[in-house]
């Protein structure tokens, strides 16, 4: 692979944070993003502390007698951050943020966030990270490809779950994966575990052809943000054609696939599903990958609380109970709610 030039350019982590915190200017993307994660812009209408309260209530049980209490404390979580350090790559605005719970990259000039990692015991996000935590237990032996690296929120929740799992993170920036070793842990990753399990970090363009990568994974995480929209490529069917040549046979992707193509949440006006079993279609990406894997796609929708991102599953829908028996937790539920896409009649 021919090396990468890289520039550093570093940003006042100070002036990072009056960027992040102006409530005129970008802390509706902060708190919107720290809610819903590479989302399109839609959302930006609602209040930005309303919308960061519920990410986190999302994460923890409260009765109705404390919420006085415990929404005070979360207001003043909100106001608890610290930029940790903040840089200007070839290819992203690179932002790392620290609050008493959780760390969080954020990338872009969205600082939209791409990566979180919790402190503490609790390692679950309660977002899409934790759905690609669920692909192992329905693809073949094999090693699984994480397309869009990012801070590695799903490398390290994966290895967690799956000690023995072979990963390959992929990410186009260099610099970022630099401050991802720094900052995310990423390094204790490509150490490999007692059982062998390991995260092997690619630097490059996950769609230049690779003769190496033909049949080479079992799965295919895709996790490709940029300027808070799918990579364009990602909503072109012949890109899924040369993508899938990488699987090995039932071998399957998982894909992130962003909000609805340029339709408000609250209406779809005259481009109304017939059925919201049908919302899947206002979606590119996932458009494209049915017409790539004709009658072998599934999909599923976050819920508003946790970012309404539309999720792709190829291959034949898995047999939802015995997903369900092999995963644990919450994943054990949300598996269940996979579903084909089929056009309402």
């Amino acid at each position: 692979m021919a090396s990468l030039a890289v520039t550093e350019f570093v940003i006042n982590p100070a002036s990072a944070s009056r960027l992040i915190s102006n409530p005129i200017t970008n802390n509706t993307f902060f708190f919107f993003c720290f809610c819903f994660p590479k989302r399109g812009a839609s959302l930006l209408l609602k209040s930005h502390l309303h919308s960061a309260s519920r990410f986190r209530k999302a994460n923890a049980t409260t009765s109705s007698s404390s919420s006085d209490q415990y929404d005070q404390r979360q207001q003043q979580e909100e106001e608890n951050f610290q930029v940790v350090t903040a840089v200007r790559s070839k290819y992203n605005d690179i932002v790392i943020v620290d609050t008493p719970k959780s760390r969080m990259l954020l990338l872009d000039s969205t600082y939209n966030v791409h990566s979180i990692i919790n402190k503490g015991i609790h390692k679950w996000t309660g977002s899409y990270w934790d759905e690609f935590v669920s692909l192992p237990a329905i693809v073949p032996n094999g090693p699984i490809a994480i397309y869009g690296l990012g801070g590695g929120t799903a490398a390290h929740l994966m290895l967690d779950l799956w000690p023995s799992l072979k990963l390959e993170g992929w990410e186009i920036d260099e610099i970022l994966i630099d401050k991802v070793r720094d900052y995310f842990g990423l390094s204790d990753l490509e150490k490999p575990t007692a059982t062998g399990g390991v995260l092997q970090v690619h630097i490059g363009d996950v769609f230049s052809p690779s003769e190496d990568a033909s049949g080479r994974y079992a799965g295919i995480v895709v996790d490709l943000f940029s300027e808070g929209k799918v990579l364009p490529q990602l909503e072109e069917v012949a890109t899924w054609l040369k993508l899938k040549d990488r699987l090995m046979p039932n071998g399957r992707f998982m894909v992130n696939c962003g909000g609805i193509d340029g339709v408000s949440d609250m209406t779809y006006g005259a481009a109304r599903p017939k059925s919201m079993n049908d919302v899947w279609m206002h979606n590119s990406a996932i458009r494209a990958l049915s017409e790539a894997f004709p009658g072998k796609v599934s999909w599923k929708r976050m819920p508003e609380r946790n970012g309404e991102n539309f999720l792709a599953l190829t291959g034949l829908l898995p047999d939802l109970s015995s997903w369900s028996a092999a995963v644990p937790g919450h994943l054990s539920e949300t598996v269940k709610k996979w579903k084909p896409c089929a056009p309402s009649q």
